[in-house]
């Protein structure tokens, strides 16, 4: 069951005087089904940061549609849009965007406070989710007193706390050094195999070679998507890399 379906997204923008339109998204369509693991790669300007954004209804299309589990995302009203958001979607930036003067404990209840839940469900929510991610000893930290794959671990808490139906990730590796980044694409691999669905934005082969399908935008287009099939991390990243250099170098597209 298709949990996610972009149909033909466009997206133009308008340069500041009214003088040039740049088309950011040219009839882009696909679907993610229920525990997928997706990434979407692209050269820089490609588009793919517009449609995270559309996907995530921070931005809408010119024309075309979202659907989350059927709902038409590009229609709901503007004073219902962020309860949306905050109850079917669970966010990873590459920045953290962890709030310096709240605990890491206080960071990760933020969007059950802002629900409305009381202390004692989002407590019962945090207990088995910060052993799981292995932050139990960090909860009473300030975000200036850890590591950064120690604030990347808050962050997918706080994306997941508040068991959101789909994981959307912006370069989630991209401040991380290697180690950090492998502890963090190991613990996705495993909150996936749990179920939880995850689309994931990113530059990073290795990154994109955690995934169980990639996407590949150019031009604002879907220009090509693998399957990772019965593949090995390993074979994944080959064909990746050698997808990208098609992308870069101006080869043929696939359907």
């Amino acid at each position: 069951m298709a949990i996610l379906e972009a149909q033909g997204l466009k997206k133009i923008y308008t340069t500041r005087f009214g003088g040039n339109q740049v088309q950011a998204l040219r009839e882009v369509s696909f679907s993610v089904e229920a525990g997928e693991y997706v990434a979407i790669m692209g050269e820089s300007g490609s588009g793919k940061t517009t449609l995270l954004n559309i996907l995530a209804a921070l931005d809408k299309p010119t024309s075309g549609q979202v659907l989350l589990e059927g709902k038409n995302v590009t229609r709901i009203p503007e004073k219902h849009l962020a309860a949306f958001r905050r109850e079917k979607l669970g966010f990873v930036f590459q920045d953290f965007h962890l709030l310096d003067t709240f605990t890491l404990e206080d960071n990760i209840f933020l969007p059950l406070v802002l629900g409305g839940k009381d202390y004692r469900e989002m407590s019962g929510r945090l207990k088995p989710l910060a052993e799981k991610l292995g932050i139990s000893a960090l909860l009473k930290k300030y975000p200036y007193e850890v590591s950064g794959g120690q604030k990347q671990r808050a962050a997918v808490a706080r994306a997941l706390i508040t068991r959101p139906r789909l994981v959307l990730a912006d370069e989630p590796t991209g401040a991380l050094d290697s180690r950090a980044t492998d502890s963090l694409l190991g613990l996705f691999a495993r909150i996936n195999q749990e179920g939880q669905t995850i689309l994931m934005v990113t530059h990073s082969v290795k990154a994109a070679s955690h995934a169980g399908r990639v996407l590949f935008i150019r031009d604002g287009q879907v220009f090509h998507q693998l399957y990772r099939g019965q593949e090995t991390n390993e074979q994944l990243y080959q064909r990746i890399s050698h997808t990208l250099t098609l992308l870069t170098t101006g080869g043929e597209r696939h359907d």
